[in-house]
């Protein structure tokens, strides 16, 4: 079954730094993306960044340049991180890993999401 466990989130103020990691376990043998989505409170939740297996990345438009996401595998278990740098308030939200399959039909099918981390960033 597969699992994925977020490192615990943080408070920072304006301008700090806070490193997220996502550990994958019992991966389904696919075509995979991994990524990080958020949601405020009261808000819907939005895609954040992803990585695809073969290491192409994405990133929302609000990020910036100030997010970098990575990934590295060690046998079974996949790690994924999302570094984000010049942290704003607006970037107070819970922040959600989330992992996708590709079977060969060109189609993303959900895998599975993480219970997810708080992140808060005060002025």
């Amino acid at each position: 079954q597969v699992q994925l466990v977020e490192s615990e989130g943080g408070s920072v103020q304006v301008g700090g730094s806070l490193r997220l990691t996502c550990a994958a376990s019992g991966l389904k043998n696919c075509r995979d993306r991994m990524g990080w989505h958020r949601q405020a409170p009261g808000k819907e939740r939005e895609f954040v960044s992803v990585i695809y297996s073969d290491g192409e990345m994405a990133y929302a438009d609000f990020v910036k340049a100030r997010f970098t996401i990575s990934q590295s595998q060690d046998n079974a278990k996949k790690t994924v991180t999302l570094q984000m740098n010049d942290l704003s308030p607006e970037d107070t939200a819970m922040y959600f890993c989330r992992r996708d399959c590709e079977y060969g039909s060109a189609a993303w099918i959900l895998d599975t999401w993480g219970k997810g981390t708080q992140v808060t960033v005060s002025s």
